[in-house]
């Protein structure tokens, strides 16, 4: 069984508007005046904040690089204005500010200081989770009555609001135990949480060419400074590193399908138990055809290097290669992230082939999948991570890219402790600097100047290492890359109808047809094309799940999402809408 696995004593409480949520205890059976006395009152309200964390939203991301049934909204204009929810919701916050006001019922100095800073960490999360989705958003660090005119104050800038995330997350870095803790946050987890909130806002401020005015001198070139300082600090000091144990070709793959997570590298996870019941579906989401099939896309298969170190997209007749041909000498990463010839399933050791039966790419995903017992519906029990060091420093060697300060020695302290793992050479900054990448280059069209080439190579890093761990749609954000989600999403190329061994084993996986009758085959599944699975070009091509939708992306509203109608009409107008954005109210 087990440890430490953090079950909330109070439930949280549901914003439905402005009005209901601030003047309400957020605990039914006590009186705050009376509690958080001590340490053991102060941990038992503050195990409610982990909630905060996501859970499936980790493996389950499906933009550009893993797609699924259906096709995200944000890619298809598919997003309107709610009348309430859509992410504007404040009850979380309504606790940590009650931690804060009422900490002072406890007399222990220290114990307050470290519960204090518990809950500025998770506010500081909070806000930066409010940021990225709407931008400008009303600054609450105290409770409110049902009286207060603050329930219904303007959006306050976006640079207050930064600001006063620096001042909290500062204030954990510097009070909270730097003891290692995987499912408690840590001082670690407070300068992991700096270095990825500062490089957002610092590319994000970059690329989007935002100019603050209330601070001038907090600038793009600002944020990503404390990125880096807040990244050196963690990687020089935490302790922490890169999963190695189990050699180049398990070690990636081993880490996310471990029933408790890799404390080597793991700063923070979600704690999940089968002996407890606490457990969530990735197993049922990758493998049935219930969740969507979802399934890489050839966008990021053909981002992944050679065991060279030299670019896929480099050879001779890439575009048209089959799977099994694609699939030769690539980044370990590669057989380690999706099903690839060879591959045997945790606890098994006969080789199975990418099932369409579950994948809509034929790229099928293999993170996050542990033994055939997980399968069934909410049954996987494997801890998923929330903060882990190669991020950091992903961020360190991206933030100094970005400067333009970084060395090749900066890339052998990051880059290359996590390439390391798999064996894969390291980013070389003279050549990299000198031959950007068009592959990459025609992904991400913003990227200029004379770092182009080793920024490019830093997001391949970042897409490749980080893939359904939840990033990449803030990515395409905060570099202002929205119309990389109008290229075509496709998956794997067939030259022809007729028979297929996905994985060279001598038996035939699929056969592809046209028409009303299966041709004879030993094949062990049918496809019918234009009926089970589209192609690019009709008869043959690349597999199209998307091949009757619209990609699209209003670069003048889509990097904002809407504030709902309720809660600007509860305002009066106060709150204003985000730019683009038609809500029909006349305020």
């Amino acid at each position: 069984m087990k440890k430490n696995t953090i079950i909330p004593l109070f439930s949280l409480l549901i914003l439905c508007s402005c009005a209901g949520w601030l003047d309400k205890e957020p605990l039914a059976q006590m009186s705050p005046g009376s509690f958080f006395s001590n340490e053991n009152e102060l941990q038992a309200f503050s195990n409610g904040f982990y909630t905060i964390f996501p859970g499936s939203g980790i493996y389950s991301e499906n933009y550009d690089l893993c797609l699924s049934m259906e096709c995200p909204a944000e890619m298809r204009d598919g997003r309107t204005v709610p009348a309430s929810g859509g992410g504007w919701d404040w009850s979380a916050l309504r606790n940590f500010n009650t931690l804060l006001e009422y900490s002072v019922n406890c007399e222990d100095a220290a114990v307050r200081a470290e519960y204090d800073a518990v809950a500025r960490f998770f506010r500081a999360y909070f806000y930066f989770e409010k940021v990225k989705r709407f931008g400008d958003v009303p600054w609450y660090d105290h409770q409110l009555g049902s009286a207060d005119p603050d329930l219904y104050k303007p959006r306050d800038s976006r640079e207050l609001v930064m600001q006063k995330m620096i001042e909290d997350i500062d204030y954990a870095i510097a009070n909270l135990p730097a003891e290692k803790s995987l499912y408690r946050v840590t001082k670690w987890t407070a300068l992991a949480l700096k270095s990825r909130f500062c490089l957002f806002e610092g590319t994000f401020r970059k690329y989007h060419e935002y100019q603050e005015t209330m601070y001038p001198e907090y600038n793009w070139e600002w944020y990503l400074g404390q990125c880096v300082s807040a990244s050196e600090e963690f990687m020089n000091t935490s302790g922490y590193g890169i999963y190695t144990a189990d050699g180049p070709d398990k070690s990636y793959l081993n880490l996310f399908i471990s029933e408790n997570a890799i404390s080597q590298e793991i700063i923070l996870a979600r704690d999940y138990s089968n002996a407890l019941n606490v457990v969530h579906d990735a197993n049922y989401y990758t493998m049935t055809q219930s969740y969507g099939r979802p399934g890489m896309s050839r966008k990021i298969m053909a981002s992944y290097l050679m065991d060279t170190g030299k670019p896929f997209t480099d050879q001779p007749g890439w575009e048209t290669m089959e799977f099994a041909e694609e699939s030769e000498g690539r980044d370990p990463r590669y057989a380690q992230s999706i099903r690839t010839p060879g591959y045997t399933r945790v606890g098994s050791t006969e080789p199975v082939a990418p099932d369409f039966t579950y994948t809509v790419t034929g790229y099928q995903p293999i993170k996050f999948v542990a033994g055939v017992e997980c399968d069934p519906y909410n049954k996987s029990y494997i801890d998923l991570p929330i903060f882990r060091s190669a991020e950091v420093y992903l961020n360190f060697a991206e933030a100094k890219a970005e400067l333009g300060t970084l060395t090749q020695t900066d890339l052998d302290n990051s880059i290359k402790k996590i390439r390391d793992r798999v064996d894969m050479p390291n980013i070389d900054l003279a050549a990299a600097k000198a031959d950007a990448d068009d592959y990459m280059a025609a992904m991400y069209p913003h990227v200029t100047g004379d770092n182009k080439g080793v920024i490019l190579e830093i997001r391949r890093e970042r897409t490749v290492e980080l893939s359904r761990e939840g990033f990449r749609y803030y990515d395409i954000i905060r570099w202002k890359e929205g119309q990389t989600f109008t290229q075509k999403c496709y998956g794997m190329y067939f030259d022809r109808l007729g028979d297929y061994d996905l994985d060279n084993d001598g038996t035939v996986d699929i056969c592809l047809y046209q028409g009303e009758e299966k041709p004879d085959s030993d094949a062990r599944l049918f496809l019918k094309v234009g009926t089970d699975i589209n192609l690019s070009e009709g008869d043959h091509g690349y597999v199209d799940p998307y091949s009757n939708i619209t990609l699209s992306w209003d670069e003048e509203r889509d990097y904002f999402y809407p504030i709902p109608t309720d809660d600007r009409s509860l305002s009066k107008g106060a709150l204003t809408q985000n730019p683009g954005w038609n809500d029909g109210l006349d305020f």
